[in-house]
């Protein structure tokens, strides 16, 4: 049997989804010599042509109670359409975990996911409904940012889903459709320092950095406050990882975030405990990363004390 791909399209009420289904199937072609159905979770301020619908042999079926969106439900709008592909724009306020879980129809294979976010109600969603937000994004192969200005905060809404969903591309979108390539910001730390010194207000920001673009710290050197990560039997000789616990999403996503660090003496420092640390970082490969990435090399080992706020953010 043939793979009937998928794709999902994730975000809030009026975030854009259903001008961008729209959009991919009239105006990028990939409405043409395909059976498509288009699955509607809510109803939004958009609304979709069933008439122009039919005109590229799509169609479109509506499910807006939660309780109807069964693996039985799409079971039977396959038998009923006999879709070549699907879009399924999903309800904004419905978790997205049940239907990564659910077994699909015969056939059915998610290969893309997108989510939409309104640049201009995000930093508030964000403030009032973070969980919920973060929700619509952390499976996403795609997230885009539409409605985007001059003034939008892109370095900043860059880094809130990079930390939870690092592999995410990032697009933004202008109000008129165009897409803003140009998505640099200025670093809050001197690249070109002969030590970089890194806050714990940048720490956050260093980390998503390092490991996005690794060969601009090959190297560089680094200061910064470390807890230790080195617990027994589970370290190879000579390694431990200096880093910080970040809060991702909410206080139920704390995780830590640390760097491999190649160091002799590496068995001296006690699992936990806070250091202040300079090294080198060099671009290499390491087994942890599954390929090449930032490795620590110390210069500087020292006690230190533990700060007053253990957490580092990425905002």
């Amino acid at each position: 049997m043939e793979e009937i791909p998928v794709y999902l399209f994730t975000g809030f009420m009026d975030s854009g989804k259903t001008t961008l289904i729209q959009e991919t199937l009239y105006e990028n072609g990939f409405g043409e010599d395909a059976c498509t159905l288009v699955i509607c979770c809510e109803d939004g301020e958009e609304e979709y042509d069933e008439v122009k619908l039919h005109t590229i042999q799509g169609s479109l079926a509506m499910i807006e109670d939660q309780e109807e969106f069964t693996k039985e439900k799409l079971e039977e709008l396959n038998e009923k359409y006999h879709p070549d592909q699907v879009f399924l724009e999903y309800n904004g306020t419905w978790e997205v975990g049940p239907f990564q879980e659910m077994t699909l129809p015969k056939g059915w294979v998610v290969v893309q996911s997108l989510a939409t976010v309104d640049a201009g109600t995000y930093e508030m969603y964000l403030a009032n409904m973070r969980a919920m937000m973060m929700e619509q994004m952390f499976a996403a192969d795609v997230v885009i940012f539409n409605r985007c200005d001059d003034d939008t905060p892109k370095g900043k809404f860059r880094r809130t889903v990079k930390a939870l969903n690092r592999r995410a591309q990032i697009v933004y979108e202008r109000e008129d459709g165009s897409i803003d390539e140009n998505d640099m910001e200025e670093l809050p730390f001197d690249l070109n320092a002969d030590v970089i010194e890194i806050t714990d207000a940048d720490y956050g920001i260093w980390y998503l950095d390092a490991m996005d673009d690794p060969k601009k710290y090959d190297g560089k050197k680094v200061h910064f406050l470390a807890l230790v990560y080195r617990p027994e039997h589970k370290m190879k000789r000579g390694v431990f990882v200096p880093g910080r616990f970040a809060m991702t999403c909410c206080e139920a996503d704390i995780q830590f975030i640390g760097f491999k660090c190649k160091y002799e003496q590496a068995e001296s420092i006690p699992h936990r405990s806070w250091i202040d640390l300079t090294a080198e970082i060099r671009h290499e490969f390491a087994m942890e990363y599954h390929g090449k990435g930032p490795v620590l090399y110390p210069i500087s080992v020292k006690k230190a004390e533990k700060p007053e706020d253990e957490l580092v953010y990425f905002s």
